[in-house]
């Protein structure tokens, strides 16, 4: 449910950006809303941030970029964060903010209906992932530099054990949270395609979560296409990243039509 919508100044003539707050689970979350103005209504999508409160917060410019490319894209905070309720917990109750966002997005005039795209980067992905698999609304879903395996992320990034043993718990005494994140888990509970983006020189969530995914997907019969960018990190430089949303969205526009022709 719509609570707030605030006009905000766009960095880009032609891209309305709005800053939305919403109801999730009774608690007012906020995020970013960007729609093209002159293509409306346009088929929707929700951007999942990476990262954790400041860390990897969504940027006005990333979605207005993705926004250009002819989408009304909304790319929630979760909650707690940028003077939202509540506490975000790393894909646990924190998924709600994401499955109310795309309920938040079909009663939108603004956009077109039908399901709606998910791209989710690096720890995004783990949202992105579990709304695909609760959630009927839920459309193709790309998993950018995203986390499949959070097992692996444990062990790969000593930087981050504290925080996850204090947001998800310790590996061995809560497995089960850690599977309920981690979707190499559940793959055989998706329903619509994956596209997998990543770098093979990324650093912060190595490149062998992408093809440990993958290979879940192959095993389980499941559409998905993995794309891997030689030698590139967790963040691409700017021109190749702007080859990789061209090649991501003309994905995402191919597997809306599929999914149109089969309705």
């Amino acid at each position: 449910m719509l609570v707030r919508r605030e006009p905000l100044r766009s960095l880009n003539k032609g891209i309305g950006l709005y800053l939305l707050t919403y109801i999730s689970q009774g608690l007012q979350v906020k995020g970013y809303l960007a729609v093209p103005e002159q293509a409306l209504p346009a088929p929707p999508l929700i951007y999942c941030r990476g990262g954790i409160r400041k860390v990897g917060m969504v940027r006005k410019r990333r979605i207005i970029s993705m926004a250009k490319r002819g989408f009304a894209v909304f790319a929630p905070f979760y909650r707690g964060n940028e003077g939202g309720e509540g506490r975000e917990d790393f894909g646990g109750e924190d998924r709600y903010d994401v499955h109310h966002a795309l309920t938040l997005m079909q009663s939108s005039p603004e956009v077109q209906p039908g399901p709606v795209a998910l791209i989710g980067f690096s720890r995004g992905a783990v949202m992105a992932m579990l709304a695909a698999k609760e959630c009927a609304l839920a459309g193709p879903v790309v998993v950018w530099g995203g986390v499949s395996d959070l097992f692996d992320t444990y062990e790969e990034r000593v930087d981050l054990r504290r925080m996850l043993k204090r947001v998800v718990g310790h590996p061995r005494k809560d497995a089960v949270a850690y599977e309920r994140r981690s979707p190499v888990y559940w793959v055989e509970e998706l329903r619509v395609p994956v596209l997998i983006v990543h770098g093979t020189g990324d650093a912060q969530v190595g490149v062998g979560q992408a093809r440990k995914l993958g290979l879940a997907l192959e095993r389980a019969g499941k559409d998905y296409t993995m794309e891997l960018y030689d030698g590139l990190g967790h963040r691409f430089p700017k021109e190749e990243d702007e080859r990789a949303l061209d090649a991501v969205f003309a994905w995402i526009t191919r597997k809306l039509g599929e999914s149109a022709g089969k309705g």
